[in-house]
């Protein structure tokens, strides 16, 4: 692990602040490292507001789409609304056509098949609104890309808005309204909205029309907040927003699915990490193990009995996605390791019979083990598929980018995206992608980086420091954890491996005088004999809570020690 220090701020910026909001100045520091600097930021920051959400009609082409949508009600056309297969695809769809179903009632989803489609707006998903009589499709999380799609749609009679939030390509599609704040002539003042979050912005500026208050839209941000936590935009600005508001729902009033999928966890009050690793990961155990139309069905079902139904398949679902998911990373490890290719600056595996929707995710797997920019490969038809996943600082968009003569299709973001190709460039592919990463990539960005936000004492970590720091939520990119450092820490005596397979350590520590603080460290047994050998060490770690048999303390959640 490679540990950096965040450089420290501006010392008046951190005294002025400190007076201003009656804080301490370690509290002030962390808020002036955020980028919030005066009374008024902090108390953007510190209380989301609804009233700070920006006018959706700031976005490029809004004005024709709400225009579009509005003629096609006015004359009664049949409305398909269309999505990506993943979380944020799919609450897009639920989002916005369970909105549109409030008051009309010709609106139909489309998700479309992850093995005989494959990502994005397909001919398949046209022709098929073309046979079922629908004139508008609604592309939402996709379509930024589908220029020949939307000119094969217009040639059918059929209309297209684009509502998506990946890098466009040279080229607009000439659809009707392409609403995309990445795009260059959009003058959209947040940029890092998801898919859902684009979707949000339809409705909202749809609802303006209709005379409704953004309080009437606030039972959809459920869906909001699940999206935006799956696809791991940055929490800043508008995203906070959203994220804090849709936290509320999920935690008072979800709607049925997911409260179907919440039955089981005996959690009083979720945090956006619950909603990464509880509600996303079973919404896309359904496009990525069946069809995401089961996603898509259980968030827009309002019977609680039917909605069980959907939520029993998609635990099942969720279940032998977990299976995949460990045997094909265990088989990948293995091909890294027969192929000699631990050394390389690239892992590039690939396997015909891997399952296309675990490939992501065992992409993800492989650089916990090697930290470097990741590919894997699955046979899709007669092409192949992959996920491409990357390490921290490191686009990996670009790097594809560079390799586009042997990609027949690409699209994603600088840490993950989705590509296509033909068997017989597989290997000068593969070739090529490990010469551009190498050539390109800083070296330090292939060792795993612990950013800390500033070094304390344990005297400084009191109950009412935690209650501040749990105000700095909702947490994620953009406004992590904050990650501390400590030296000089003793071992009391209580260390040891803990664990079914004894992989965690758990210690109990002092810093001279200091309260004792239990701190455990997931994966980090290999650091007994530092923690334990009787000299003093240093840890990085975050502050949590840990509740049990009724009793609330703080405790290190270590994350290395030296």
């Amino acid at each position: 692990m490679r540990w950096t220090l965040k450089p420290k701020p501006d010392p008046e910026k951190v005294n002025s602040l400190s007076k201003a909001l009656k804080v301490e100045p370690l509290i002030a520091s962390l808020l002036v490292q955020r980028g919030v600097e005066t009374f008024e930021e902090a108390e953007k920051f510190f209380r989301p507001n609804l009233d700070n959400l920006h006018d959706p009609y700031l976005m490029k082409d809004m004005d024709k789409a709400v225009l579009r949508i509005q003629k096609a009600i006015e004359n009664e056309e049949y409305i398909l609304v269309y999505g990506d297969y993943d979380v944020d695809g799919t609450t897009s769809v639920a989002l916005l056509s369970s909105y549109l179903k409030s008051y009309y009632p010709n609106v139909s989803t489309y998700i479309p098949d992850r093995y005989n489609e494959g990502y994005g707006v397909s001919y398949k998903g046209i022709d098929y609104a073309e046979d079922n009589g629908f004139s508008l499709i609604i592309a939402l999380d996709c379509g930024i890309k589908a220029i020949d799609k939307v000119g094969y749609a217009s040639e059918k009679n059929i209309d297209f808005i684009i509502c998506d939030h990946h890098r466009p390509g040279k080229e607009i599609p000439k659809a009707v309204a392409v609403l995309d704040p990445k795009r260059d002539d959009c003058s959209y003042p947040y940029k890092d909205l998801c898919g859902c979050g684009v979707g949000f912005k339809l409705i909202q500026a749809l609802a303006e029309k209709r005379g409704l208050q953004l309080e009437d839209l606030l039972l959809y941000l459920d869906l909001v907040a699940t999206a935006i936590a799956a696809d791991i935009v940055p929490i800043t600005g508008e995203n906070r927003i959203l994220a804090h508001y849709g936290l509320k729902v999920i935690n008072s009033n979800p709607r049925t699915g997911i409260q179907t999928i919440l039955k089981q966890v005996k959690k009083e009050k979720l945090t956006i990490t619950d909603v990464v690793f509880i509600i996303a990961p079973r919404i896309n155990a359904a496009g990525r193990m069946k069809h995401g139309n089961h996603a898509v069905a259980l968030l827009t079902e309002t019977d609680f009995e039917k909605a069980q139904t959907y939520a029993a398949e998609i635990e099942t679902f969720n279940t032998n996605r977990r299976e995949a998911d460990k045997q094909i990373t265990e088989e990948a490890l293995q091909q890294i390791i027969a192929n000699k290719e631990e050394a390389r600056k690239t892992t590039v595996v690939y396997q015909e019979s891997w399952h296309k929707g675990v490939i992501g995710i065992v992409a993800s797997r492989l650089t916990e083990t090697y930290y470097r920019p990741t590919l894997v490969f699955t046979k899709s038809g007669e092409k192949l598929a992959a996920s491409a996943r990357s390490v921290k600082g490191f686009d990996v968009y670009n790097a594809l980018e560079s390799c586009a003569e042997h990609i027949e299709q690409f699209g994603g973001h600088m840490y993950a995206a989705g590509l296509t190709l033909f068997e017989k460039d597989f290997e000068n592919f593969k070739n090529e992608f490990e010469r551009v990463v190498s050539e390109t990539i800083d070296p330090h960005l292939l060792t795993p980086e612990i950013r800390i936000d500033t070094e304390i004492n344990l005297q400084d970590i009191t109950p009412k420091f935690f209650r501040i720091l749990k105000q700095f939520a909702p947490f994620g990119p953009g406004n992590m954890t904050p990650t501390f450092m400590t030296q000089n820490l003793m071992d009391t005596g209580w260390g040891k491996c803990v664990g079914e397979d004894k992989t965690h350590l758990r210690v109990v520590v002092k810093q001279g005088n200091s309260n004792q603080f239990t701190g455990i460290g997931f994966g980090l047994a290999d650091k007994q004999d530092i923690a334990c050998g009787g000299k003093p060490f240093m840890a990085a770690y975050c502050i949590d809570e840990n509740e049990w048999q009724g009793n609330i303390s703080l405790q290190l959640r270590l994350k290395d020690i030296r």
